[in-house]
């Protein structure tokens, strides 16, 4: 189905993450699931498998954490995508608040939540698409383990992420720890999200979102 075809852009995101995000306040930041840095990259799952991503890809180690600063751009060069990032905080429901529906090709980033380049989990959201045509966030589906992240701070810095996982999590397979923990203590994380999956028209949202998980490699 094109993205002509399908109802209410804007909303699409808003109930394609939203659900998702939905006990974010509750306790996702600071809770620990398994994994380690460096090594060889996870099984992807879902969607993201069933286009045949590598496994076993070598991955550099991580980097020690940063003190962090708040981000301004968010760079993925794979499919390339280069887009301005701004603060978003949690609304009434506890999810995350996106980017204004004009605002399609801006990501957002929790400002409550970890920086990116410090200990903890740095939590992205954007658009995949508006009612007429793809967002900043249409093909994130296809990058790669081993690919990188690029994050620019406000004081000019650069930090650099490798993806070491891509997963595409449905509603009913959805796990808050999995999705947004730190897999690892003490390591700088990232998590860059999207809807996923089809467009449920009886629900009125995506029946997926697109979990892309990457850790700090490099600072500049």
């Amino acid at each position: 189905m094109s993205t002509a075809e399908r109802p209410d852009g804007g909303g699409r995101l808003l109930t394609g993450v939203a659900w998702a995000l939905l006990l974010l306040g509750l306790w996702l930041w600071g809770k620990d699931v398994s994994g380690g840095p460096g090594g060889l990259s996870a099984p992807t799952t879902g969607d993201v498998a069933a286009v045949g991503r590598p496994l076993g890809v070598p991955l550099p180690p991580a980097h020690e954490p940063v003190e962090g600063v708040e981000p301004r751009r968010l760079e993925v060069p794979s499919i390339g995508v280069a887009a301005p990032v701004v603060a978003r905080g949690l609304d009434a429901s506890g999810a995350i608040d996106p980017p204004p529906y004009e605002m399609p090709h801006t990501i957002g980033w929790f400002g409550s939540g970890s920086r990116p380049g410090s200990d903890g989990a740095a939590l992205f959201v954007g658009h995949v698409d508006t009612e007429t045509k793809p967002a900043v966030l249409y093909g994130l589906s296809a990058v790669r383990p081993g690919e990188r992240i690029k994050v620019t701070g406000d004081d000019g810095s650069v930090a650099e992420f490798t993806i070491d996982d891509v997963q595409v999590l449905g509603r009913h397979e959805f796990d808050p720890g999995q999705a947004y923990g730190q897999r690892h203590p003490g390591r700088p994380e990232l998590r860059l999200i999207t809807c996923g999956g089809t467009f449920d028209r009886t629900l009125g949202a995506y029946t997926a979102n697109v979990v892309v998980s990457a850790y700090l490699t490099d600072t500049g």
